[in-house]
Order: structure tokens, then C-alpha cells, then sequence
């Protein structure tokens, strides 16, 4: 079990790799943020670690690679992967990091055990990712966690909009997962209107997802 992570005045570690490294305390999440958002902005580099020697946790930065990894490495050592397909999510993935730790990236996006995972097409690696959730209840988390990160309900109110004004090219993993994920819970898809943005995905209200969602709002 990772150790828990403990809100209040924190020592980071920012390392590039370069030897110009950046220790900090900081007194909230916030100032940790400010922080490591200037040391990120003024340098060029393949990865940027975050480290709280304290918890054993990391979150490492790969831009290059498109790529975040969180690391655990006291008690149960281990370590998780995500493609990241826009860069402006590089900064959040930090934020959510110096609020909640390792744990707090849980709803981020798709984590994978190994990195080689990530080689797979975006198609792959989304139906792999509903494989591994075998309960409704799970199910209908995941879908609201969609949801949420780019998803609005039409004017009518009658339908849940996944990936609003997003083209096809956009969240090819997440749009794979989801689809799998619309068939498993049963949920019925609609067509999108005209007009609507060609990666758009309508599913019609279920009160499952209406109270989910509504956590996430």
C-alpha cells in the first residue's frame, strides 16, 4: 500500500538531469505549482522530475516522449505510465502531483504498467484499458472521469457530449476505452447533430451516469 500522502509544508526536489537542480519548501500546493512552473518554463530538457523525498514519491515529465510517469518508490515500489497528447497537460499533472501525490493523478488519464505499453496505437491501448474494468460501478467512474476532462450535456439536457468540439484525431485512446465501455454499461449512443465536431461521442442521460457525473461537475 503507498504510504499516505500528507497535506502542509513540503520539500520538493526539480532535477533536469544537468546537475541544475532546484530544492524548495513550500507552504501549499499552490506555491509548489508557481514554482515549478518557472522552473520548467526556463529550461530545455528531455525530462523534469518532481521528487518528494519524504512520501517516495515522483512524478517525472517527458515531453520528448510525450510521455508522464508516476513513481512510488517507498513500500511496495512501483511505477505507471500515460501518453500525453497535448502539451498544456504537462503543468496540471504537476499541480495535481503536489496536491495528492502519486494518488492524485489516479483520474489524469490512461496509466499503464510499462512503458513499452504505450507503443501500442492509441486504438490498443483504450480497449486494453476497458479490459481491465470488470464492474458497473467501476465502468461508470471511468466514463464520468471522460466525461469530465472534456465533455458537456447538450441544451436539451437529454445527452452527455464526450469530447465537445474534439476531432477524430483527438483522445484516440480515450474515445477506444470509452466506446468499449458504452457497450458494457449498456448506455445507448446517438447520433451527433449536424454540424457537431467529427470525434464528438452523444450518449443519451441514464441515471447512473447522472449521478456520477454530477460528482465530477
Amino acid at each position: 500500500m503507498a504510504r499516505p500522502y500528507k497535506p502542509g509544508p513540503k520539500q520538493f526536489g526539480f532535477a533536469v538531469g544537468d546537475g541544475n537542480d532546484e530544492q524548495v519548501r513550500v507552504g501549499d500546493p499552490q506555491e509548489a505549482y508557481v514554482a515549478f512552473s518557472a522552473f520548467f518554463r526556463g529550461r530545455e530538457s528531455a525530462t523534469y522530475t518532481i521528487i518528494d523525498e519524504v512520501s517516495g514519491q515522483s512524478l517525472v515529465l517527458m515531453p520528448e516522449q510525450g510521455v508522464i510517469a508516476r513513481i512510488e518508490s517507498a513500500d511496495q515500489p512501483r511505477s505507471e505510465y500515460l501518453q500525453i497528447d497535448r502539451p498544456n497537460r504537462y503543468l496540471p499533472s504537476a499541480m495535481l502531483f503536489f496536491e495528492n501525490g502519486y494518488t492524485g493523478l489516479d483520474r489524469f488519464g490512461q496509466w499503464f504498467p510499462d512503458l513499452a505499453d504505450l507503443d501500442a496505437s492509441p486504438e490498443t491501448r483504450g480497449a486494453a484499458r476497458a479490459a481491465t474494468i470488470t464492474t458497473e460501478a467501476a465502468a461508470v467512474e471511468e466514463v464520468a472521469r471522460i466525461w469530465a476532462a472534456s465533455g458537456c450535456v447538450d441544451p436539451s439536457d437529454q445527452h452527455y457530449v464526450f469530447f465537445d468540439s474534439h476531432d477524430l484525431d483527438d483522445d484516440r485512446a480515450e474515445r477506444a476505452e470509452l466506446l468499449q465501455l458504452i457497450e458494457f454499461l449498456g448506455l445507448e449512443r446517438v447520433d451527433a447533430p449536424a454540424g457537431a465536431a467529427g470525434g464528438e461521442v452523444w450518449v443519451r442521460t441514464d441515471p447512473r451516469l447522472d449521478v456520477e457525473c454530477a460528482r465530477w461537475s
